[in-house]
């Protein structure tokens, strides 16, 4: 029998400082370690509890895991995140269009989500603010107060908490999206068309967010800096088999601006960086670590040149992985609970030799994965995480 000797902070600072743990710390419950609504309801259906469904992300349509399935599951991060401005008059509003019902959310930098009422599963994006902008437009454009007061109302005090009263690491929300937002504003094919065409259009509106992000940091670190234990930050830069858009013109205009915004967060905080981006990112780890990024995540093992043994062997002593522990698009969703438990065998005996790991699934459950196998997942990590 296994036996824990570490809190789990300690455990999962251990991981992040590439030494020995008791055992791989486990995540559950964040922005992209989260669980859909739907497989939420059927886990706790299936485990016997009883929660009040909350939506934490209304556009991936997550729910907020429970404390007795945290605990259920290992869970050894908690979270804390900022919220809206103070004069943001967000909330749904159901419309009518196109013989359906809609819920649609105006988010602060006025883009829209909508999601048919008949299919709730996720939102997508049914207004682009800036799809025909200019650069005088977008610099003439009413972005939101990044260090609004009203965002961090009681933030210390929840960080406090967890840091005080608990033995769990203390995580922030998702933050400094700086690449993202550009393509919600601007709709993603014109974006793409953007890189190639206007750069300089480009460059003035990741301008823009990213000074959204500084001041953002800014007030977020006067009041969590010294509390939290780790900073997500992240823009997707692959898909399944490549980088979404050219190499080139990340390492000569975002990344610069990623750069830029990782100096500030380390000048004000001892917090390790994560870093987020889905897909065949492999090629972009080195550019990530000469940025500063102590974490990937989700770490998606099922696309292009996501090998663990690889990425193991050649990153692992300078890079913490955070997730990659199973196949989420072919094992998770289908598979029998014993397949699933093996393939968590299989990926912790690669991932966790010397520290620098932390388990989860890539990215977020899903609907329609089925409890048993959400168990099996969770199960197997504690199961097997254990060290000699």
């Amino acid at each position: 029998m296994h036996r824990e000797t570490m809190t789990s902070r300690e455990r999962l600072l251990a991981a992040l400082n590439h030494e020995t743990p008791d055992r791989v710390p486990i995540d559950l419950g964040g922005n992209q370690t989260g669980i859909h609504k739907v497989a939420y309801q059927a886990l706790i259906n299936h485990l016997g509890l009883r929660d009040d469904l909350v939506i934490m992300d209304a556009v991936q349509q997550l729910a907020r895991p429970c404390e007795a399935v945290l605990q259920r599951f290992h869970v050894d991060t908690r979270y804390v995140a900022a919220g809206a401005a103070a004069d943001w008059k967000g909330g749904i509003v159901m419309r009518e269009r196109d013989g359906r019902t809609w819920h649609d959310l105006t988010d602060e930098f006025g883009v829209t989500w909508s999601m048919p009422a008949d299919s709730p599963l996720f939102m997508d994006i049914s207004h682009h603010p800036l799809a025909g902008a200019t650069i005088e437009d977008v610099r003439a454009y009413p972005f939101p107060r990044g260090d609004d007061p009203g965002r961090f109302a009681g933030l210390r005090d929840r960080a406090l908490a967890i840091r005080k009263e608990t033995p769990y690491a203390v995580v922030s929300g998702i933050s400094g999206v700086v690449y993202e937002i550009c393509w919600y504003l601007r709709g993603l094919e014109q974006w793409f068309i953007d890189t190639l065409t206007q750069p300089e259009f480009c460059e003035a509106l990741l301008d823009r967010t990213l000074k959204f992000w500084m001041d953002w940091f800014r007030a977020f670190l006067d009041e969590a800096g010294d509390v939290v234990d780790v900073i997500m930050i992240g823009d997707d830069l692959a898909g399944q088999t490549g980088p979404l858009f050219r190499p080139e013109f990340y390492r000569q205009i975002i990344k610069p601006r990623h750069a830029e915004l990782v100096r500030y967060i380390r000048s004000r905080t001892k917090a390790r960086i994560w870093y987020h981006t889905c897909g065949a990112c492999a090629g972009y780890i080195p550019d990530l670590l000469e940025n500063g990024i102590d974490i990937l995540n989700p770490v998606q093992i099922s696309a292009t040149g996501m090998d663990p043994a690889r990425l193991k062997a050649e990153f692992g002593r300078r890079l913490t992985f955070w997730g990659g522990g199973i196949d989420a698009q072919h094992i998770l969703p289908g598979a029998t609970p014993a397949t699933v438990r093996e393939h968590v065998r299989r990926n912790i005996g690669i991932w966790k030799p010397g520290g620098g790991y932390v388990f989860n699934n890539v990215h977020n459950i899903q609907a329609g994965v089925p409890p048993e196998n959400v168990v099996a997942l969770f199960d197997a990590a504690y199961d097997f995480g254990f060290y000699e």
